[in-house]
């Protein structure tokens, strides 16, 4: 993972039936091989932090790792799901290739020691209530393990009530312990809780937020995409539509190159 200078995280909020998230993969896979650009594949099985009881979750650890196996299997793309306990972490790691750290449990720190003693890489999304420079103790808990293979991701800090707001001067806060910082462009334009019973969002700002983070020197890119997002079970308001993903990396690309053109 992050052997080359930026790479893409990208895949449905969550697990809705394989069939769908097979296709899904299958378009990044072609994607990454028409632009050569790594990608991750990243579906959750289970979305334990929702708004209502009844919101949509996912098929479970069990179902979900296998799916995600097949997927792997099929697409030839690594891929990450987010681990919620330390119970979850061996059977992860059995099958993922990063596991990641939801926003929310970025300071538990049974689970960050727990799944970097797996020797996988681990992606840690930045808490919505964290500053950036208190992201340096979370890559202490990690690297007192013995494992250097960390990404930290920022998603956006709460700014009042149902709303985030993206700090840009984050990404080189973060930077500076030696750790690829990567920008979660869908979930920072999301309205956490926004819409009662479950979060809304507006995606019609995500081109232009992942363009400033692109010229800020971001390693990487975390955005999740769905054929028909206003149709997905979770996170739809924000997820960025399949279909204007490639035009989206092109430009990402070559403002990439240009902010490395010297090294």
């Amino acid at each position: 993972m992050f052997t080359k200078s930026f790479q893409l995280i990208a895949g449905p909020c969550v697990i809705e039936d394989e069939g769908l998230v097979t296709e899904i993969g299958q378009e990044l896979a072609a994607i990454s091989a028409r632009l050569d650009l790594p990608i991750v594949f990243k579906a959750s099985y289970d979305k334990a932090n929702r708004s209502s009881k009844d919101s949509f979750r996912g098929p479970g650890l069990t179902e979900g790792l296998e799916i995600l196996g097949r997927i792997k299997s099929k697409t030839g793309l690594p891929v990450l799901s987010d681990i919620h306990e330390t119970s979850q972490v061996e059977a992860a790691a059995e099958v993922l290739d990063i596991l990641q750290i939801p926003a929310f449990l970025c300071r538990q720190t049974d689970l960050i020691l727990k799944a970097a003693e797996s020797g996988k890489w681990v992606n840690v999304k930045k808490g919505q209530f964290m500053a950036p420079w208190d992201m340096k103790n979370v890559v202490d808990k990690v690297k007192s393990t013995g494992n250097n293979k960390l990404a930290l991701t920022e998603r956006g800090t709460t700014f009042g009530y149902n709303n985030l707001v993206v700090d840009f001067r984050s990404f080189m806060i973060m930077r500076q312990w030696g750790c690829p910082v990567v920008f979660d462009a869908t979930h920072s334009v999301q309205l956490p809780g926004g819409g009662g019973t479950a979060s809304s969002g507006d995606r019609k700002y995500v081109p232009n937020l992942v363009r400033a983070a692109a010229a800020c020197g971001i390693d990487g890119l975390f955005m999740e995409v769905h054929p028909e997002p206003d149709k997905a079970l979770s996170d739809g308001p924000n997820m960025l539509p399949l279909g204007e993903l490639e035009s989206l990396l092109r430009e990402v690309l070559a403002i990439n190159k240009m902010i490395h053109k010297d090294s």
